[in-house]
């Protein structure tokens, strides 16, 4: 369930990729430097987006810099930290360490299990330091495995825990940004599911794998009804995104969520269509 939120990069302007880009280079550093290079392993560019939201968002200072990173050892590059980059960092700390045991107890993925007794002792460190966060977590876990297991076909259950689970991650400080910054991540959790579970469709149908699409995939109408779906998820999440009062980073972050997070889905259909014409 990663790498839906990311930059369409055909549509945003070079200075803005490059930002984005050394936003992604700060999130890895702080991986390395606080949990170790195993740890580095785990990134994705779906807290990246966090850390550019709550950047943009408190506009406080940031470290800006140049790094080597081991996928481009020969050249640096420019990196920016702040305690949002180290929050994004531990987030996906997280959120990975529960998507590998999830990948090990569903499909004894051997590679997931090692990775994840890797960084095992960076996951305890931060569900020791954000309580709250790894609550929300457990808790997702266990509710969303209740609602496979029963084999659910509402949409909406399942992707509601998504969303609560995003909701809290994104509320990083109790303040008046709180309940937007929730209602942002509580939609964008949803698309993420959802979009998630369509894109698995056909493998899922093959494997026998629980995706409360299943129920609804036969029926005329299905690819429209579902485009529908997606686009109201989307729309109330850039409808809350546009109520904080962000400057810094709003082209970044208003391409990710018009049009980054719809790139997967683009894929889909155009390969859909191919199919369809053979």
């Amino acid at each position: 369930m990663f790498g839906y939120i990311t930059v369409h990069k055909d549509e945003l302007k070079i200075k803005d990729f490059n930002k984005y880009q050394s936003y992604y280079c700060g999130v890895c550093q702080e991986l390395k430097e606080r949990y170790g290079m195993a740890s580095q392993a785990t990134l994705t560019y779906d807290m990246t987006f966090l850390a550019i939201l709550l950047s943009g968002l408190y506009e406080e200072k940031e470290q800006t810099g140049m790094c080597r990173c081991l996928m481009h050892p020969g050249k640096k590059h420019p990196c920016r930290r702040s305690e949002f980059t180290a929050y994004a960092a531990d987030m996906n700390i997280l959120l990975c360490y529960y998507n590998l045991m999830d990948d090990w107890y569903d499909e004894r993925k051997a590679a997931s299990f090692t990775l994840a007794r890797l960084i095992h002792p960076a996951f305890v460190r931060v569900t020791q330091a954000y309580p709250r966060q790894a609550k929300a977590v457990r808790r997702y876990m266990k509710r969303l495995g209740a609602c496979e297991s029963a084999g659910s076909g509402d949409l909406d259950l399942a992707a509601g825990y998504t969303g609560e689970l995003f909701g809290e991650i994104f509320a990083y400080r109790q303040d008046i940004w709180q309940e937007p910054l929730r209602k942002t991540g509580f939609y964008l959790g949803k698309f993420i599911y959802l979009m998630d579970a369509y894109e698995d469709i056909e493998s899922d149908q093959k494997n026998g794998n629980y995706n409360p699409w299943l129920p609804l995939c036969e029926r005329a109408g299905f690819a429209k009804s579902a485009k529908e779906i997606l686009t109201m998820m989307a729309a109330e999440c850039s409808r809350e995104f546009e109520k904080l009062p962000i400057v810094e980073n709003v082209d970044i972050l208003r391409n990710i969520l018009y049009s980054g997070i719809w790139v997967k889905y683009d894929v889909l259909e155009k390969k859909s269509k191919e199919n369809n014409k053979c």
